[in-house]
């Protein structure tokens, strides 16, 4: 039995018949204070402050809640900090000024898990995990023996982080300081273009974003500071943090390496620049905003060899594989990916592409933008400046006798048409929509203009697509499931099944996941449901249909990869379930 629960039964607060009967149905031990407070036998604030009033006694030292997952370090804090009467501090929510620490040795913050987050003229407010750590406090005092020093709480993970970020700013710091004293003795702007150490940065910058596996670099100004975030598995993470005067020559050059207009700051700009970082070369598409502080720039990492992705290497599972592949070796028709923004539809249209293109047919594009260069196939990049949209691009491609056609995404009833009528008259068309599953597909297409015995005819086969992120392999461990979870996902899950979570670990940041992978269902259009799309039958119809014709919707098969050990039940619930 675990302390906590030992110590809630010898006090009083819980009692052991409740306990005996959870035990009952088979809860582990270690599970037992998690299913008391979802049962309501000791709801979870009551819970929290009796560990607070514990931690206070000095019964509890505050890292015994790391053995439990389910009570949430911050929740814990904020009541600490309200009970002793001190500040909690979000340190996500922050622009900290990073030049406080450039007075204090890392070794030292990280000593004491302790970070400078703001001062004035009287004190100087450190964010600590501990507040009941009075050597971590008289040695942030000695550092500052003339101020006041402040106690603010925040959760040991954002502390961690920033602690991180200040190491990488250090392994930076002098590469910085030669970008700033080159700025000092430049004066004009071909001097600025022509610096050496701000390119030595960026290559910097892109090359630590690459390696932590960033989809999209992220350059932002700040009130205080410059902030360079990479998304990595879909979530945001922070990089680097300089100082403001880094961000101008550093925002500069990016713009001049895309052929942007550095003068231009007052409307969005769009390009593209190629590098090699590593021994790899690599596409950057950048896109620049402007915002209160100056512009964000964003770029998009496209790594040239993912271009040649294989569809069963993307993460499909055998059974949706072979169903799309049967669609993509039809004749004729329509085959549409659907899902939201980001969930990866672009690269199973190169997937698909690289199972379409060959010598004897004619492979046609048109996107916007074109994000990776592919041989043998034509590539069409739309332009609104001159009048060349998706409509535009579609009417002329098929003068030119194409065999198969991709569109990037069908935006508008014009090129719906036109991608029907294409597909009517003998040509394999592939395209995006954004709908949330697969059969809302079709309800979508008749909402814009289509009429049902267009669509029945036309249609091939509809992917819905989702990414998940996988569990890290480095601290992959079991988990066992509370009944609530259990109830969520459904009754078909098969006596003994194992599920898997990741606990957090220094090669994948504390998060528990590394990588992403594709969960996904494959609607084949059959006669039967040829028949009830064209007599305009409702979704719930088209449901049952589907089912009865062998379809598995994408929570299930994203619970077969939960079940598989990829990902966990957690992630499946927060990006599959409708």
């Amino acid at each position: 039995m675990d302390r906590i629960t030992t110590d809630l039964l010898a006090d009083g607060s819980i009692m052991k018949g409740q306990v005996d009967r959870l035990l009952s149905k088979g809860i582990s031990e270690n599970l037992v204070l998690r299913d008391i407070t979802l049962s309501g036998f000791m709801p979870m604030d009551r819970l929290v402050r009796y560990i607070v009033q514990k931690v206070r006694d000095g019964v509890y030292d505050l890292s015994i809640i790391d053995n439990y997952d389910y009570i949430y370090e911050k929740v814990v804090l904020e009541k600490l900090a309200n009970e002793l009467d001190l500040l909690f501090i979000d340190l996500d929510t922050i622009d900290m000024d990073y030049h406080l620490t450039d007075k204090i040795p890392l070794a030292q913050l990280q000593k004491h898990n302790a970070i400078p987050v703001s001062h004035d003229d009287m004190s100087v407010t450190f964010a600590f995990n501990d507040p009941l750590n009075i050597e971590a406090e008289e040695a942030m005092q000695r550092l500052f023996p003339r101020k006041i020093i402040k106690i603010a709480l925040s959760t040991k993970k954002q502390i961690s982080s920033f602690l991180y970020k200040i190491g990488l700013k250090e392994s930076v710091k002098g590469l910085v300081q030669k970008v700033q004293d080159e700025l000092q003795s430049i004066n004009t702007i071909e001097e600025q273009q022509a610096a050496s150490s701000i390119l030595l940065l960026i290559d910097v910058v892109l090359k630590t974003c690459i390696t932590s596996r960033a989809s999209d670099v992220h350059v932002e100004p700040t009130e205080k500071n410059c902030v360079v975030r990479g998304r990595v598995d879909g979530k945001l993470v922070e990089m680097f943090i300089f100082e403001k005067s880094i961000y101008p020559p550093l925002a500069s050059r990016l713009k001049l390496l895309a052929n942007l207009d550095i003068a231009e700051k007052r409307k969005p700009q769009d390009g593209r620049f190629s590098t090699a970082v590593g021994a790899r070369e690599y596409d950057f598409r950048i896109s620049t905003l402007p915002i209160l502080y100056g512009e964000s720039i964003v770029m998009r990492v496209l790594d040239k060899e993912k271009a040649l992705v294989k569809l069963e290497d993307a993460g499909m599972d055998s059974d949706s594989y072979h169903k799309l592949l049967k669609g993509l070796k039809s004749p004729y028709g329509i085959i549409l990916v659907t899902g939201p923004t980001g969930s990866g539809k672009t690269t199973t249209l190169y997937g698909a592409l690289n199972e379409l293109r060959n010598v004897e047919d004619k492979v046609i594009t048109v996107e916007d933008p074109v994000e990776y260069r592919m041989n043998l196939i034509q590539q069409v990049q739309v332009n609104a400046k001159v009048g060349l949209s998706f409509s535009d691009a579609l009417r002329s491609i098929l003068r030119q006798d194409p065999d198969k056609i991709m569109i990037g995404e069908i935006r508008d009833q014009e090129t719906l048409e036109i991608a029907i009528k294409a597909a009517l008259t003998g040509h394999m068309v592939i395209s995006t929509l954004h709908t949330n599953d697969s059969i809302s597909a079709i309800p979508r297409m008749a909402d814009m203009g289509i009429e049902h015995y267009l669509i029945s005819g036309a249609l091939v086969a509809i992917q819905a697509q989702r990414l998940i992120r996988k569990i890290c392999k480095h601290c992959k461990e079991e988990e066992e499931l509370s009944p609530s979870v259990l109830e969520e996902i459904g009754g078909n899950i098969p006596v003994g099944s194992r599920f898997y979570k990741g606990s957090g670990c220094k090669e994948c940041s504390d998060s528990g996941y590394m990588g992403r992978e594709m969960i996904c269902e494959v609607l084949e259009i059959t006669e039967e449901m040829a028949t009830l799309i064209a007599k305009g039958a409702g979704k719930d119809e088209m449901t049952r249909q589907a089912r009865a014709d062998g379809f598995v919707d994408i929570f299930q098969n994203g619970l077969q990869k939960a079940l598989d050990g990829i990902t966990s039940v957690e992630e499946i619930l927060k990006v599959a379930k409708g």
